[in-house]
């Protein structure tokens, strides 16, 4: 039987009279490679909606891509839910003695609890809630509270404030008691950020205790005055027995 693609005289007259369907042109390998790599990386348009936009174009997919979408509006729930799940905080919030309980011992598992204990009165409590404030919205998935220490705790010392606990799981993993453990009256942001850090109540970026760092300086400088002041009271009394 003959070849109707071969290149004959006979088989171009059947083709000129409908006889012979046109001659099948061969296919560049490479042109072909190049549309099934472009079309393998062109981005399903359902990719780039959100859930309600999926839900409006379900009649513009045909049964392969509504397949798809299902499996993408799962994996995007999954997802929407376990961001709202981290990020289910993001205040410092007022709380009162009797919810001390619920807010902060009896927290939902494995969250994080600071709690403020202050007074208003007390210039050092107004600047650590100022502090947590922004520390709250900085880590969403800590939770925050603060509450009146009256509301709390009754006869409770001024000399003991601002005092913060930090809570997991019912138990007390850290605290913070009085204006020298929760950092001195000049108590820096990035400070308090860094005490809370090594608690492990948050996941700080921050590199190193810039608290300790002047600490250090102090120290070196109070080291050097030192030892200079030795060193004058030697020769001083070199000079004397001469």
């Amino acid at each position: 039987m003959q070849d109707p693609n071969e290149d004959t005289e006979w088989n171009e007259i059947l083709r000129d009279f409908g006889i012979l369907p046109p001659k099948e042109e061969p296919k560049d390998e490479i042109e072909e490679m190049v549309l099934r790599l472009q079309k393998e990386a062109m981005v399903k348009p359902y990719e780039k909606m959100t859930l309600a936009q999926l839900k409006e174009a379900e009649d513009d997919f045909d049964d392969e891509d509504m397949k798809a979408i299902e499996l993408y509006r799962e994996k995007r729930l999954q997802e929407w839910k376990a961001l709202k799940k981290k990020r289910k905080f993001g205040e410092l919030r007022e709380i009162a003695g009797n919810q001390y309980v619920n807010e902060v011992t009896n927290a939902e598992k494995d969250v994080w609890v600071i709690i403020h204990l202050y007074r208003s009165s007390i210039p050092m409590c107004l600047l650590v809630n100022q502090h947590l404030s922004l520390l709250a919205r900085k880590f969403p998935e800590t939770k925050f509270v603060k509450a009146i220490v009256n509301s709390c705790i009754q006869h409770y010392h001024d000399n003991c404030l601002p005092t913060i606990f930090v809570y997991k799981n019912g138990q007390i993993e850290g605290k913070f008691i009085g204006v020298i453990e929760c950092g001195g009256i000049n108590l820096k942001l990035e400070e308090l950020e860094w005490k809370l850090a090594e608690v492990g109540a948050i996941q700080t970026d921050l590199e190193e205790n810039k608290k300790k760092d002047t600490v250090d300086v102090m120290v070196s400088s109070i080291r050097n005055t030192s030892i200079y002041d030795d060193t004058n009271s030697s020769n001083s009394d070199n000079d004397d027995t001469k």
